[in-house]
């Protein structure tokens, strides 16, 4: 799917289909939308009109002839339809993103199940049939296509996701936990799975990928809908100011017979000029090309608001496992208690994780067998019976004998957990192993405590490390004016060490849904915009609390329906890059508005001199550029005009270079760059136009 994303700006795939919308969008419905546009567009067809009528009428012509008023009105129209390419062109790698997200979608055949259970029967139906709450048999081989988005409710098997993330990897989804959610379009590898539907036809994850991403359907944010009204306030005003220069124009003095002064048709150049067209022209492509880089970062953004949110947060709560840290605890050490051998713990150690698939439970097994040579031993020899972790117990282990009186019984966890359970027998809790958590704990390690019985055996320690570059990333986001706060399950202790060494700003210990949905809340009552990241159901209140809110497409239902965005990839560090590509959209949207101003205000001094110079010729003075004439002055100045929104559009698609800069500097920046830059440029390149037309005696 991505490879759909690279298409160049050249691209003749996206060039024609462009083109020819930039024409269907001369549709006054459409430009009517675009207020700063439309009143080029008017501009254009009186220009036109003008011309019309001066084929006919010497009188209409005046001094500059029907010729100056074909190329006025000409260029009036290159300026609309570039305008609309530019949108077009954004549009189009939008649409071409939604066509390959079409491809996926086929009708495929399913196993509808009779009861919601393996070994039920079935008969095949198509997947437009489907509705939700149906429940469906999944196999690899014949209608191993998974029809539409469900949660598994049985089973376990290998899926193919590739069509929807573009990683050819395949991964594990279950039944239960945060690894249940299904997407319709891929497919099972290895055994089988039992599904429940949980949309209708057309509600789909690839439905609602393929309509967010249709440049045609985005919202404006409330910061474009801010900056049209600036812009259309400007043009208002300079709109009233052409007004009551209309006594000056040739019909009412012509009709005072005093001669020709200022033509209508200079009169909608000064108007053209003086309003903000340049981004008026891109500000829409500009939008609609955040959306379009967003989606080739893998991530789904309901709208507009959430990409430009994004680029507005100031706090970002960033899980610790897999986005701050690698993910992969792993037992290190066996810190034994008083009166216990390291090989006794390692055994102990060992027994309570024979069943523990979790790769902490793994690496404690593989590490007594390493250090020791404790050989795994079957559960079902000995007769026991594994007690797994619960997020209420936070313990887990294993019974041997009868269960509901077992001869041994033997567990491991966090330390209070542990201290609970041990005080609650009647046994003690050495002081010497509470010193070895907390030991632990500094050194940013995660403690695990084994209990034998009533007797404390002692400590694992479990390493998790921490991500190279992670610490100088938060230190680009603190220059940029936002802070990071760690959330993790870990004790405040272990919470602390590891926040130091990352370098974040702040951190949430023992977090549970309601301290995350509290913490999110504060933030905002203190006018602060929050990111944060989610994958599993008791991440949903966060997630829909929060202002930028990015779910893992490996996640829970609950939890993509709460975001407002959907990384495909499933990786939890890349809620960094979506804040750098909100800013990005907001910095190259500042920008060229910096640019746009300051080229305007270099435009009148081509245009105000040469238009009054025959009302008021000490204006001579102020024609610093030494244009050729009145005529070739306006028609110079309306060419750049109309040129320099096709010199942007690349600019406005790609965004301006991001930088992780604070707003003052970024201010200065815009001010010293696209400011100068912006009264600069429109003086060279009017100039040099006016050199052309008069070499090519076009004027």
């Amino acid at each position: 799917m991505n490879t759909q994303s690279t298409l160049s700006f050249l691209d003749p795939a996206l060039l024609r289909p462009s083109l020819v919308q930039a024409f269907a969008k001369l549709d006054p419905r459409v430009q009517w939308r675009n207020p700063v546009m439309f009143v080029v567009y008017a501009g254009s067809i009186l220009t036109s009109v003008l011309w019309l009528l001066s084929l006919g009428s010497a009188a209409v012509a005046g001094s500059e002839g029907s010729g100056f008023i074909l190329a006025m009105a000409l260029w009036l129209w290159f300026t609309v339809l570039f305008a609309n390419f530019a949108e077009a062109l954004a549009e189009g790698r939008s649409k071409a993103q939604a066509a390959a997200l079409r491809g996926l979608k086929s009708e495929t055949w399913a196993r509808k199940l009779h009861e919601p259970r393996h070994g039920a029967q079935w008969h095949p139906v198509q997947s437009g049939e489907l509705r939700k709450g149906d429940v469906v048999l999944v196999e690899a081989g014949d209608m191993g296509t998974i029809p539409l988005d469900g949660e598994v409710i049985e089973g376990v098997a290998s899926v193919d996701e590739s069509a929807i993330t573009g990683e050819s990897a395949p991964v594990i989804r279950e039944s239960g936990g945060d690894f249940s959610s299904v997407t319709g379009g891929t497919r099972v590898l290895s055994d089988w799975l039992v599904v429940r539907i949980t949309v209708n036809p057309g509600e789909s994850f690839l439905d609602r990928m393929i309509s967010m991403v249709e440049g045609a359907k985005r919202q404006k944010t409330p910061n474009e809908i801010a900056l049209t009204i600036l812009l259309v306030a400007l043009t208002l005003v300079f709109l009233v100011v052409t007004v009551t220069l209309l006594p000056y124009s040739m019909f009412s003095v012509q009709a005072a017979g005093a001669g020709t002064v200022v033509s209508v048709t200079a009169l909608v150049a000064l108007l053209v000029c003086l309003i903000p067209t340049t981004i008026g022209g891109l500000l829409s492509a500009i939008g609609v090309a955040g959306m379009s880089r967003m989606m080739r970062a893998n991530v789904i953004a309901t709208s507009g608001r959430a990409v430009e949110a994004a680029g507005d947060v100031d706090v970002l709560l960033l899980d610790k496992t897999g986005t701050i840290t690698l993910g992969n605890r792993q037992a290190s050490v066996f810190m034994p208690a008083p009166g216990v051998t390291e090989e006794q713990l390692a055994d102990a150690a060992q027994l309570a994780s024979l069943a523990d698939e979790t790769p902490e439970g793994r690496s404690i097994v593989v590490l007594a067998k390493t250090r020791f040579g404790l050989r795994e031993r079957e559960l079902a020899g000995l007769q026991a019976h594994f007690v797994p972790f619960t997020a209420q117990t936070r313990m887990s282990g294993v019974d041997f004998g009868d269960p509901a009186a077992p001869r041994r019984s033997i567990r491991k966890g966090a330390a209070d957990a542990v201290r609970s359970h041990i005080e609650a027998r009647g046994g003690l809790f050495p002081a010497e192993v509470q010193g070895a958590v907390e030991a632990v704990a500094r050194r940013g390690s995660t403690p695990l405590v084994v209990a034998d019985e009533t007797r404390v055996m002692g400590v694992v320690e479990l390493k998790d490390i921490v991500k190279g570059g992670i610490k100088e990333r938060f230190a680009e986001l603190r220059r940029m004016g936002i802070k990071t706060v760690m959330v993790t399950g870990d004790n405040r202790l272990t919470a602390a060490a590891i926040a130091a060494e990352a370098g974040v700003d702040d951190f949430l210990a023992e977090a549970t849904p309601e301290a995350k949905l509290r913490l999110i809340r504060d933030y905002q009552a203190e006018g602060r915009l929050v990111a944060m990241t989610g994958d599993g159901t008791n991440d949903a209140p966060a997630l829909a609390q929060a202002d930028v809110a990015v779910a893992m497409n490996s996640g829970t239902q609950a939890a993509k329906e709460a975001g407002n965005m959907v990384d495909l990839d499933s990786n939890p560090t890349k809620l960094l890059e979506i804040v750098e590509t909100g800013k990005q959209l907001l910095m190259t949207r500042g920008s060229l508005t910096t640019f746009s101003i300051a080229n305007d205000v270099a435009k009148y001094f081509a245009i105000i001199p040469a238009m009054f110079v025959g009302v008021y010729p000490q204006l001579a003075a102020l024609n610093v550029m030494g244009l050729h004439s009145p005529s070739s002055a306006i028609l110079s100045a309306v060419i750049f005009n109309a040129l320099i929104i096709v010199a942007l559009i690349p600019l406005a698609l790609k965004g301006v270079p991001y930088r992780a800069v604070g707003a003052a500097v970024l201010l200065r920046r815009n001010l010293a760059v696209y400011g100068v830059g912006g009264l600069i440029v429109p003086f060279i390149g009017i100039k040099l136009i006016d050199m052309f037309l008069v070499a090519t005696h076009l004027i």
